[in-house]
């Protein structure tokens, strides 16, 4: 269930997302309010569950990471204990930055980030060893042309 916002928790939320280092003042003067306030406002946020963990975002080439890939994953497998074992295998899995459950013709989508074509397949070797997989198809990402964390608010 959604939580109502008003026009002031927006603000503070867009201003997190934007930076969440800034300190309560900053977040005060630009959203135009005093800082007790809107320290009173994140906590309940948090309390409601529409701010989560606080983490850093990391440049994946900077560190060596090049290679996006998409993987396309078809199963003929669909009982609950396949599908246990798939969800470790891929929560245990560093390079699988998302996965989600599809509607359609593919089964499963896969955003994995690797540092090239061999590291990729390093990775497509030990999930297909690890789990049963009737297809797998690679997409490589030629160009990231956007990427955000931020949500429309």
């Amino acid at each position: 269930m959604a939580v109502r916002l008003d026009e002031m928790d927006r603000k503070i939320l867009r201003e997190l997302q934007e930076d969440a280092s800034q300190s309560l003042d900053e977040i005060a003067r630009k959203v135009g309010s005093s800082k007790t306030p809107v320290w009173n406002r994140i906590r309940k946020l948090k309390e409601a569950g529409v701010i989560g963990r606080q983490t850093v975002l990391l440049d994946a080439e900077a560190l060596g990471l090049e290679a996006c890939f998409f993987v396309l994953i078809r199963t003929s497998e669909h009982e609950a204990e396949w599908q246990k074992k798939f969800l470790r295998t891929l929560k245990a899995r560093p390079e699988v930055l998302e996965a989600h459950r599809l509607a359609g013709d593919i089964d499963y989508i896969l955003k994995v980030r690797v540092r090239n074509a061999r590291a990729y397949d390093t990775f497509y070797q030990a999930l297909i060893s690890e789990v049963k997989i009737y297809n797998v198809t690679a997409l490589l990402s030629m160009e990231e042309i956007k990427s955000t964390t931020l949500l429309p608010l």
